[in-house]
């Protein structure tokens, strides 16, 4: 059975993203109003002068480099208000953009920029230790290293982006190329590589402006305008998403500008720094992931602002659990909605509406416009509707990816026959078409044959007064030959860990959860629980941690 979206179809028009967010004749604000903001330096671009940095770092590129249609550029930076100009200019010069994390060791990052072939890759001077050493790896020249952001190199030898600019030297022309939308790819972002090396997913250009105007046509039922409230500036989001990851890139840095809502750039997460820019900036809504949430709920930090100012939060990037969704409402009166997607569906494809935060909370909404799902049971294969079960979710739609780079040998697993992405997580719908998450297909705990989600424990122990964080995942029980969940915790300030305390748990979470719930492979007390930079976490590590005590304690064979 099709699960259909609630939304009336959207008309999608066929168009890059440079037309979509510089070239469009309906843009409802000024070419002055101010989109990114640093609140350190109080620097900021206007649309306009980033669709100007951008077209002359196109042409520098085009002019200065040869650069051309299809050519890809790196990026490995933290959040920067350059990083969208930058990537503007090689989305215009018919280019795309290979995006990564900062925090990846050499050895990752060559891998990426290899797999992409990129033609440079930008970064900024604390990064260039990495970048120089993995463009050695690779093979690429030391003057294609670009920098961005307000620090130059003190030895002149790599260029600031600004300097990148058009040369009729060398005669090159810098005329924009012409794209298509459905087949050019805008941006390369890579999965997180839980199972194998990191695949490059390609998003069209088509993709993201799907997800632009679908995400759009939700955020408008939200209530978020480019003016209007107390200043006459409108909506003001704040930007902890890191840029390179799917989720900070669309619904930040992209869904910002096309919209006209001001985004308070940070280069990463920190609480005080991110209470402190809301207070001082008025900022009225912030996309973040749980562990931004599990911050405001729990911190005592938190007491020391104002955050009065936010009319609401969306989490997405990771299942976020009722109860701690009830504590930021109880400390805060902010409600804390939840969205759905992944890199490959460019990411959004559920979103909460602010009307039904409370009555639906722990849902992660309804289908955005212009997207249909299916609910698969994973045993039987057969086909499930709304109230009727849970299944992996399979998804179609103009904003789901075509493939993954260089892997023409997944498709067949990736898609369905009829063209539906299979997402490998595990949900459900209720009868009014809002959909939950359980957990991912790969991650689920079989104990003695019944299914256990990690996320859904996960959800309850935070629930609990006394812990900060918290991770199930498998460990081994030799004696019944199963698998079953064992939790590491991170306690709060001033809470002793001991045997006492976590016999405590166990037995606190039995009293909530069905008999194959319960926590039979213990609990571990950690200092802080692995998580990768767009706040999923990385249970992996753990996983691997559980092993080797399992095998441990199972001692040799006599």
């Amino acid at each position: 059975m099709v699960v259909k979206s609630f939304h009336a179809p959207l008309s999608i028009p066929n168009i890059d993203l440079w037309q979509l967010i510089f070239e469009r004749k309906d843009r409802p604000f000024a070419d002055d109003k101010e989109i990114y903001i640093d609140p350190d330096t109080k620097r900021t671009y206007t649309w306009a002068q980033v669709k100007n940095t951008a077209l002359e770092f196109g042409k520098g590129l085009k002019s200065q480099w040869g650069f051309k249609k299809g050519d890809s550029l790196g990026f490995f930076s933290p959040n920067s208000i350059d990083y969208a100009p930058v990537f503007f200019g090689v989305l215009w010069a018919g280019g795309s953009c290979s995006t990564a994390n900062p925090n990846y060791t050499t050895k990752e990052l060559a891998f990426q920029m290899k797999d992409s072939k990129v033609a440079g890759i930008v970064t900024q001077v604390p990064m260039l230790p990495a970048v120089l050493e993995a463009a050695k790896i690779i093979g690429l020249p030391e003057d294609r290293i670009i920098l961005l952001g307000d620090e130059r190199d003190s030895t002149g030898k790599f260029k600031h982006f600004t300097e990148i600019r058009y040369s009729s030297i060398l005669g090159i022309p810098t005329l924009r190329p012409r794209l298509d939308p459905k087949k050019d790819v805008s941006f390369l972002v890579y999965s997180s590589g839980t199972t194998g090396l990191p695949k490059g997913v390609m998003l069209t250009h088509s993709n993201i402006v799907s997800n632009l105007i679908q995400i759009e046509h939700v955020e408008r039922l939200n209530g978020l305008y480019h003016s209007g409230g107390p200043d006459g500036k409108g909506d003001r989001q704040i930007a902890v998403l890191p840029f390179f990851h799917i989720y900070g890139l669309t619904c930040i840095a992209l869904q910002g500008i096309y919209m006209g809502i001001q985004a308070v750039v940070l280069p990463k997460f920190d609480l005080d720094k991110f209470c402190g820019a809301i207070q001082e900036f008025g900022v009225t809504y912030a996309s973040v992931p749980p562990p931004v949430v599990l911050a405001l709920a729990k911190h005592p930090a938190v007491a020391k602002y104002d955050l009065s100012s936010i009319k609401w939060m969306n989490s997405g990037a990771a299942p976020l659990g009722r109860d701690l969704v009830e504590m930021v409402w109880k400390r805060l009166t902010i409600p804390v909605m939840q969205g759905y997607g992944l890199s490959e569906t460019a990411p959004v494809l559920t979103k909460a509406n602010i009307a039904d935060w409370a009555r639906h909370n722990g849902s992660c909404g309804k289908l955005l416009p212009n997207i249909e799902a299916k609910i698969v049971d994973i045993e039987t294969g057969q086909e499930r509707g709304p109230g009727e079960g849970e299944g992996e979710l399979w998804f179609r739609g103009p904003n789901v990816f075509p493939g993954y780079l260089n892997r023409p040998e997944l498709q067949s697993n990736t898609f369905s026959e009829d063209g539906f992405f299979k997402t490998g997580d595990i949900g459900y719908a209720d009868v009014k078409g809002n959909f939950y998450i359980t957990d991912r297909l790969k991650e689920l705990i079989k104990y003695k044959g019944f299914q256990v989600a990690p996320a859904e424990l996960e959800g309850i122990l935070l629930g609990h007064s006394e812990i900060a964080d918290a991770c199930v995942v498998p460990a081994h029980d030799h004696e019944r030959e199963t698998e079953v969940p064992r939790a590491y915790l991170v306690l709060r300030p001033g809470i002793t860990r001991s045997d006492d305390k976590a016999v405590e748990i166990i037995a606190w979470v039995e009293g909530k959860v069905a008999q194959h719930k319960r926590l039979r492979g213990g609990v571990r007390f950690v200092d802080e629980v692995p998580k990768n930079a767009s706040g999923k976490l990385l249970r992996r590590i753990l996983k691997e941690e559980a092993r080797k005590e399992d095998e441990r304690a199972k001692g040799p064979k006599l």
